[in-house]
């Protein structure tokens, strides 16, 4: 197990065994990328300890505390049947109802719906997402005069199961979309309910795991539309204006139509976004948007480049008026992150200035994201970091290329293939590129490494699933046997000849002219 991984368990396991009682939910939230296989075992390791020193109490309340969140990794029984004992429709509807009832009386405090939701995590799964309607249909059939409080608890119960972070986290979005298609069978289409149950069913389609994501992102942006019928400027000016902003998100990220269009898209929505949340008025919710703008213009393709650059940094910069490291230290290095990607990109100015302040930028960042207090933020920022190394201008090349491995092979101590498969993938990529390209050790060990890595990027980096991903690695990993030493030099021209040929069936000319013509060569 790598150190800092260790490091990073270790000091999880002490901040739930120091924390108050009832807040492991929150906690274990906050740290969400820690839960995994490894951490149970770190349980283990650490309880037996405690065992042997007489510390049996804190011992069992480990094990317990490891028993429960190994549904949450898949260890224990599925929880997508009811063949377990007790697991009846009865106890599902029990849990339901106790739930429900609970959600009444705490007046939804999160303090008392999680803990149950711990207690009995192995129910939450497609059994409970039927048993929920059969539950809700029986509730209003005999209760119509209290129809309202009924869905509202319904409407509560979706969003902690949402958030909940335990149970396994796709099961937990199935069953937030159940409730809230209840809700919307329910409420009077074009109500201000319906539309923020419109605006749930949207998040929880942007997030979702299960289904095609591409479809996901679709539906998503179709529930936010429908929302917008309800949320006007006029009417709801608040409401409409974060809709607006989280419409520009589904665009930015959107799988479907014109990548170029989707973009001017995201633009248009934030800038609207705007008009309402002025810094005035929702400081807060304004850096939000400007930082997302400047996202947006960093990967703009309409337009001119450098300019978008610009743009993308005076947005960003004017975020960090508002997130400062005092107030807002996560949101702070968040927007630190982005601005270093902005300045790497940028084409005005001294490249070789550009690149430094990109680098002082996400080194800052790694102040506040640390592996323990923010494990995948810091994996993005050290695989960013290495980025920027790579193209350094300044220092010696041969270091900067040995700081950009470092960087990559520490973002994989959490990207991991299982818990981050799309982003191992581009950072083995990346890794990849580094081999390649790396001036110190044995060439032919390099190279070695390189194709290693492009071929476990493939892995994930599929056509079917990440076709333009798919082409660069495979362009990539042509390069790589084009230049390689070791093998039959014939068999190495042939690979060669084979990874390009694949990424031109992606890379054609009319869709990607610039890397079709590099491929080409």
């Amino acid at each position: 197990m790598d150190e800092t991984r260790a490091q990073a368990y270790q000091q999880l396991i002490e901040t739930l065994l120091n924390g108050p009682n009832g807040e492991e939910p929150q906690i274990l939230q906050a740290n969400l990328e820690l839960v995994d296989s490894g951490f149970l075992q770190f349980c283990e390791v650490v309880a037996e300890k405690l065992a042997e020193e007489g510390q049996e109490n804190q011992a069992n309340y480990l094990r317990n505390l490891a028993s429960q969140i190994g549904q949450f990794l898949g260890m224990n029984d599925d929880g997508d049947s009811d063949n377990s004992e007790g697991e009846n429709p009865q106890e599902y509807a029990k849990f339901i109802l106790d739930l429900l009832k609970a959600e009444q009386d705490s007046n939804s405090d999160v303090q008392v719906i999680y803990p149950m939701l711990a207690g009995r995590q192995h129910l939450l799964n497609d059994r409970f997402a039927e048993i929920l309607q059969q539950v809700a249909q029986h509730l209003i059939a005999e209760h119509p005069e209290a129809i309202e409080s009924i869905l509202g608890d319904i409407g509560n119960l979706s969003i902690h199961i949402r958030d909940f972070p335990l149970g396994k986290r796709a099961n937990n979005l199935e069953i937030a979309i159940t409730g809230y298609q209840i809700l919307l069978n329910n409420w009077e289409p074009g109500s201000e309910n319906w539309a923020r149950t419109q605006h749930n069913l949207a998040i929880a389609y942007a997030d979702r795991i299960r289904g095609e994501k591409a479809q996901n992102i679709e539906l998503a942006i179709a529930y936010y539309t429908a929302a917008l019928t309800v949320y006007t400027r006029d009417a709801f000016p608040e409401k409409w204006a974060g809709t607006q902003n989280d419409l520009g998100e589904a665009y930015r990220n959107r799988i479907r139509g014109e990548k170029a269009e989707n973009i001017e898209l995201a633009i248009a929505y934030y800038t609207a976004a705007l008009t309402v949340y002025t810094r005035d008025a929702f400081p807060q919710d304004w850096a939000g948007t400007q930082n997302n703008l400047g996202v947006a213009y960093t990967y703009r393709i309409r337009g001119e480049k450098a300019e978008n650059i610009e743009f993308a940094i005076a947005y960003l910069t004017a975020a960090l008026t508002v997130y400062t490291r005092d107030a807002f230290p996560e949101k702070w290095a968040g927007t630190q992150n982005n601005l270093a990607i902005a300045y790497s990109e940028r084409i005005r100015g001294e490249k070789a200035e550009n690149i430094e302040f990109a680098i002082a930028s996400y080194t800052a960042a790694l102040t506040i994201h640390t592996p323990d207090a923010f494990p995948q933020d810091w994996a993005q920022t050290q695989n960013n970091l290495a980025n920027a190394y790579i193209k350094r201008i300044r220092g010696d090349k041969a270091e900067n290329i040995e700081n950009a491995i470092a960087s990559y092979t520490a973002a994989l101590t959490i990207r991991t293939p299982d818990a981050f498969p799309e982003k191992w993938a581009m950072t083995q990529n990346n890794l990849a590129t580094a081999y390649r390209e790396r001036i110190r050790g044995d060439k032919a060990e390099n190279i070695e490494s390189a194709i290693a890595s492009f071929t476990a990027a493939l892995t994930v980096y599929t056509r079917d699933a990440f076709p333009e991903y798919w082409a660069m690695t495979q362009h990539n990993l042509g390069e790589a046997y084009r230049h390689r030493i070791r093998g039959d030099k014939a068999e190495n021209i042939e690979l060669t000849i084979a990874s390009y040929t694949a990424a031109l069936s992606v890379y054609t000319r009319e869709a990607f002219p610039e890397y079709w013509a590099m491929t080409q060569k």
